[in-house]
C-alpha cells in the first residue's frame, strides 16, 4: 500500500508488545501536597475498576521473572504490560515500573529488540523524544523487519518536527504491516497536513482492523469521533462515541467525547455530568481542563478554579514520574496562569527541545498572551506550515494576526476556524466570533 508523500502518523504515543501506549500531557503544580492529591484521585478512580486482562498479564509475568530472573523476554512483556496499565488507568506511576523492568532486560541483553521497543515506547510516553528516537534506531538496526520499531521512530520524529522523515518511516511501517497501529499513525499524519477527509478514511481503516471490543479498538474509534468533531460533524462524532460506549460502557475517552459534543450543542448540564463521570474513573488533565473551561464559559469562576488546581496537581504527579510536561504546561498557563514571563521561558525551552508545529502554536500563543504579537506571528505562521486544519490553531493564528495589525489575515483565520467547527470550544469559539464581528464592522466602515 502506497501513500502520497505529504499525507501521512501517531495515534497516541506508541505500540508496545500488548497494545498502543499513551501520550499523557499535564500541567504545573502549586501546592506542595499536589502529588498526594492527584494520587488520591487516581486511587479513588482505581477502586471502581475490576481486575482486568492487563492486571492478570502483569501478575503472570511478575511470577515469570521471579522464577527466571534472566528471562529477558519476560521482562520485556512485563514492561509493555506496565505501559498498557498506565494507558488503562492514567496513572504515571506505572512508568517507573516499566522503566525498572526495561532496564533489567537491557542490562541482561542490550540487543534485545523487544526490550528496546519498550524503552522507546516509554520514552515517547514521557515526552523524551530524542531518547525514544535513539532506542528506536537501535532496535531497527538490530532487526529492521519488526514493524513496531517504526512506530516508535515515527512517533518521536513527528514530535520533534521531523515530518519528512516520519512520512518515510511510516511508509515502511504500513508497507510491512497495514494494521490498526500503522493506519492510526497515518491518519494523524494526514490530519497534521490538513487532509481531514484522508485522516478520517485512514482512521476508519484502523477501526476495521481492530477487534470489536478491545481497548485499542475503542481508542481508535474515539479518535475517529474526534476527527469528525474537528470537522464540526457533531452527529457523526456522536455515533462513534456512542458505538464505543455500547461495546465498552464508561470508556472514559468516549465519555469525554460525548461531553464535547453536548457542550457544542449547548447542553452544558449533560456535558458537565459526562466530564464528571470520566474524571471519576480516570482524572486525566484533558478531561479536567475540559470541565474547567466549560465552567469558565458559564461564568462559574470558582468551580473552574477548582478544576484547574486539580490539573496542576496531576501535572506534578506526572512530572514526578519522569514526564516532560513543559509544553502542555505552557499552553495551559497561557490561558489559565498568572505569570506570563515564566510561561514564556517554559514555552521557549520546550520548543527548543521539540520544535513541532504544535510546539510552534503553543509558543506563538504564549508570546501573544505575553504582549509580543510581532514575534508571535512568526511562530503562528510556522505552526500552520503543514496546512493543518485545526480550529484552535486557526483561532490562535487569527487572534495573533489581529493583534499584529493584519486585519485581513485575522478575518481569514478566524473565518476558517469557525467554518471548520463553529463550536470547537465553549470558551474560545465565542471569543473567535466576537473578534470576527469586530473585524467585519471595522472593515465595513
Amino acid at each position: 500500500m502506497r501513500i502520497p508523500s505529504i499525507k501521512l502518523i501517531v495515534l497516541g504515543l506508541a505500540v508496545a508488545l500488548v497494545g498502543a501506549g499513551a501520550a499523557y500531557g499535564a500541567w504545573r503544580a502549586r501546592p506542595a501536597q499536589a502529588p498526594a492529591l492527584a494520587a488520591r484521585q487516581l486511587a479513588a478512580a482505581a477502586q471502581q475498576r475490576p481486575v482486568d486482562k492487563t492486571d492478570q498479564l502483569i501478575w503472570d509475568y511478575q511470577q515469570r521473572v521471579k522464577a527466571s530472573p534472566d528471562d529477558v523476554q519476560s521482562y520485556a512483556v512485563l514492561g509493555a504490560a506496565y505501559l498498557q496499565k498506565a494507558r488503562d488507568t492514567g496513572d504515571p506511576t506505572f512508568y517507573g515500573k516499566a522503566q525498572a523492568v526495561a532496564d533489567a532486560a537491557l542490562a541482561r541483553d542490550p540487543q534485545n529488540v523487544d526490550a528496546l521497543i519498550v524503552a522507546g515506547t516509554l520514552a515517547n510516553a514521557r515526552h523524551q523524544f530524542h531518547d525514544a528516537l535513539a532506542f528506536g534506531a537501535r532496535a531497527r538496526d538490530l532487526n529492521p523487519s519488526v514493524p513496531r520499531v517504526y512506530g516508535v521512530i515515527a512517533d518521536a520524529q513527528t514530535e520533534l518536527g521531523m515530518y519528512d522523515q516520519a512520512i518515510a518511516t511510516l511508509q515502511t511501517m504500513i508497507d510491512m504491516r497495514p494494521d490498526l497501529s500503522s493506519f492510526s499513525r497515518v491518519s494523524y499524519a494526514r490530519e497534521l497536513h490538513g487532509d481531514l477527509d484522508g485522516a478520517i478514511e485512514m482512521m476508519q481503516e484502523a477501526v476495521q482492523a481492530g477487534g470489536p471490543s478491545t481497548e485499542n479498538s475503542a481508542w481508535v474509534r474515539v479518535q475517529l469521533g474526534n476527527l469528525l468533531f474537528g470537522k464540526g460533524d457533531l452527529a457523526a462524532a456522536e455515533r462513534q462515541y456512542q458505538a464505543t460506549l455500547a461495546l465498552l460502557p464508561d470508556y472514559v475517552h468516549a465519555l469525554a467525547g460525548m461531553a464535547r459534543v453536548r457542550a457544542a450543542q449547548g447542553n452544558t448540564a449533560e456535558a458537565a455530568a459526562l466530564y464528571q463521570r470520566a474524571i471519576a474513573r480516570m482524572p486525566l488533565p484533558e478531561f479536567v481542563i475540559g470541565l474547567g473551561e466549560l465552567y469558565e464559559s458559564q461564568g462559574r469562576a470558582a468551580d473552574a478554579a477548582k478544576q484547574y488546581e486539580l490539573v496542576r496537581a496531576m501535572e506534578q504527579l506526572f512530572k514526578a514520574n519522569g514526564v516532560d510536561t513543559d509544553l502542555e504546561l505552557a499552553l495551559f498557563d497561557a490561558d489559565h496562569g498568572s505569570n506570563p514571563g515564566a510561561t514564556l521561558d517554559l514555552a521557549r525551552a520546550a520548543y527548543a527541545r521539540r520544535p513541532s508545529v504544535k510546539a510552534a502554536d503553543t509558543l506563538a500563543w504564549v508570546l501573544f498572551r505575553a504582549g509580543q504579537p510581532a514575534e508571535a506571528r512568526r511562530y503562528a505562521d510556522e505552526a500552520l506550515r503543514l496546512g493543518s486544519q485545526d480550529a484552535l490553531m486557526l483561532f490562535h493564528a487569527g487572534m495573533i494576526a489581529q493583534a499584529s495589525g493584519d486585519a485581513a489575515a485575522a478575518r481569514q483565520r478566524l473565518d476558517q476556524a469557525l467554518a471548520l467547527n463553529p463550536n470547537f470550544s465553549p470558551l474560545f469559539a465565542p471569543q473567535a466570533r466576537q473578534a470576527l464581528a469586530l473585524l467585519e464592522r471595522a472593515a465595513s466602515k
